[in-house]
């Protein structure tokens, strides 16, 4: 538009200029304020903070297809897991009936189980574990007394290695690698009875409620020793002394197979219920996450079209400028 203007009033003023020459006449020098330099980096920071901007839009777009997308998949594993995680309830229910369940009983060698994800982006499902594991050690430890640990998970095991090394005995990742299966638990609760020395097992893990509730759990498997200790002093047992005894095994052979089909049902059931913890738990996260970023999507487009319309009347305005200054030499 500007090179239109010249042309234009150049093709007007060529005839007079040459019909009556003029006088030259000495022109004071004007300067901008600003040196080309200055003027060029103007230029540049303009387009520089709008390219910037669509640079950051393009950066949240993608995050938010990435973390939907990761909301879909946590949604379908949930479902694929929810009812087995419910059915297995019904497993080791029996086994409360029958031997009890007392998380305060007093004990010289005590062994957690922390069950955590093996991934992140999942809330905070990984810290309450580990908080209440350690809760737990600080209750049972003593003079007379052992704590052990058993770590099922990177995440837990990252976090406990830094300050209870020398206490973690066994640690077990990649679990949920494969659809999880009873035989695969079994093999992972014998692997532990085989490592550990205990009086009782504490198992600590998120027990699901819903798709934004869990419920930091502890369950108890007393050794069998501790078992018949606590039913010939009437300790708080179930109705074991109720049942009566036939055939061939004593009653320690049978508390001892007792123990350790409880402890595999226990780990099952412990297992499931805190997959789909963390399955709920990062369907939550990426919801939230992707809400996020439409909101930070909204503000950098408010930003990017107030730079782009600050751009263009400054634009305008060099031209309108530029135009005028003609007028005014005419």
């Amino acid at each position: 538009m500007a090179m239109a203007v010249f042309r234009r009033e150049g093709r007007r003023l060529l005839p007079s200029i040459a019909a009556r020459p003029l006088a030259p006449r000495p022109i004071a020098p004007t300067r901008s304020p600003l040196s080309s330099d200055q003027e060029e980096g103007l230029l540049g920071l303009r387009s520089i903070s709008t390219q910037v901007v669509r640079n950051r839009m393009k950066s949240v777009k993608n995050i938010q297809k990435i973390t939907k997308a990761m909301k879909m998949v946590a949604a379908s594993k949930l479902r694929a897991v929810q009812g087995r995680a419910e059915n297995s309830r019904g497993l080791w229910q029996p086994f409360t009936a029958l031997l009890g369940d007392n998380p305060s009983i007093d004990v010289k060698k005590s062994v957690v189980v922390t069950l955590s994800s093996d991934k992140g982006l999942c809330g905070g499902i990984n810290s309450t574990v580990v908080k209440v594991s350690r809760a737990l050690y600080k209750l049972n430890s003593g003079p007379e007394k052992e704590v052990q640990f058993v770590i099922v998970g990177e995440k837990a095991k990252a976090i406990m290695f830094r300050d209870s090394k020398n206490d973690i005995v066994l640690s077990v990742t990649e679990l949920n690698k494969n659809p999880l299966n009873y035989a695969q638990v079994s093999v992972l609760a014998d692997d532990i009875l085989k490592n550990v020395e205990f009086d009782a097992l504490r198992i600590v893990y998120n027990k699901f409620h819903s798709v934004v509730a869990f419920l930091p759990t502890v369950s108890t498997v007393l050794s069998p020793e501790i078992i018949e200790k606590e039913s010939e002093i009437g300790g708080k047992l179930g109705d074991l002394d109720s049942y009566e005894i036939e055939g061939g095994e004593t009653k320690g052979e049978i508390l001892q197979n007792l123990a350790e089909f409880q402890f595999s049902c226990v780990m099952f059931n412990a297992v499931l219920e805190n997959a789909c913890s963390e399955m709920g738990a990062r369907m939550s996260a990426m919801d939230s996450s992707s809400r996020n970023a439409g909101e930070m999507l909204d503000r950098l487009t408010l930003t990017y079209n107030r730079t782009r319309q600050a751009s263009i009347t400054t634009e305008l305005i060099e031209i309108i400028s530029g135009a005028s200054a003609l007028e005014a030499a005419k």
